[in-house]
């Protein structure tokens, strides 16, 4: 049986508990470079989340949510085709989210966010919703985004932000036919490389373009990515979100 609730009919809405939890893939539609496309942050985290539903839905009560593709992407609203919400706008989309998911049973809320730039209003927005719909709120990455302190590949000097090794690994394992066959090669912020604290993914953070660094689109090196490295990273994402939300399920606030 689905555990989409969009596919529910009316009768079946009472599937969902107070056990259950609710997962919202949120996306973005932004340039990606020469090699990947405007979708990368939308096809990840979706098949993250629609893999862990099959895996474990049953087991953890899982329910999955149609795909947030429009949000917080203006670092890259110079290039023609990207699609973004003010940070305005987002808020308040999040917020008629929680009021409308705050009718179900379910009492937790995840937002599995495949985009950097969505990161800190997706913090605000689950104390919002936790504040004014009573929804526990949690916000998991696929990957935690470099430039905010995550892990990134050694030739990318730990700034791989944008459609570098990782992402262009992942895609290419998850929908190699939207895939450039020629892949570019490394652009990376070397002058950043040296700062202690002024560097993505430093402690002092700092506004930015993804045009203040490049006008190719990609920051980090992706000429060496390949399926067999995004298939690993893909297991090991679902590994690690999988103990996630064991603990979620768990989890009491």
């Amino acid at each position: 049986m689905t555990r989409r609730l969009a596919e529910l009919k009316l009768p079946e809405i009472d599937r969902i508990t107070e056990a259950s939890i609710i997962i919202q893939p949120v996306g973005a539609i932004e340039q990606h470079g020469p090699h990947l496309p405007y979708n990368t942050d939308l096809v990840i985290p979706t098949r993250v989340a629609e893999e862990l539903v099959e895996r474990l839905g049953d087991e953890l009560d899982l329910w999955l949510l149609p795909p947030l593709a429009y949000t917080k992407s203006n670092e890259h609203a110079w290039a023609p085709g990207t699609v973004w919400l003010s940070a305005h706008t987002l808020l308040a989309v999040l917020d008629d989210l929680g009021r409308s998911l705050a009718a179900l049973p379910a009492e937790k809320l995840v937002f599995l966010n495949g985009h950097g730039g969505n990161s800190s209003l997706l913090n605000v927005a689950c104390r919002d919703i936790r504040l004014t719909h009573g929804l526990q709120t949690f916000l998991m990455h696929p990957m935690f985004p470099p430039d905010q302190g995550g892990e990134s590949a050694v030739t990318e000097l730990g700034m791989g932000v944008h459609g570098g090794h990782d992402e262009t690994s992942l895609m290419m394992h998850l929908a190699p036919e939207l895939v450039a066959s020629v892949l570019p090669p490394a652009v990376v912020p070397e002058r950043l490389a040296g700062n202690r604290y002024v560097r993505f993914g430093g402690p002092v953070s700092f506004g930015w373009r993804s045009d203040d660094f490049t006008d190719q689109g990609h920051i980090g090196d992706p000429s060496d990515a390949s399926t067999e490295a995004g298939a690993v990273l893909f297991e090991a994402i679902l590994g690690h979100l999988s103990t996630a939300l064991e603990e979620i399920t768990r989890f009491v606030s």
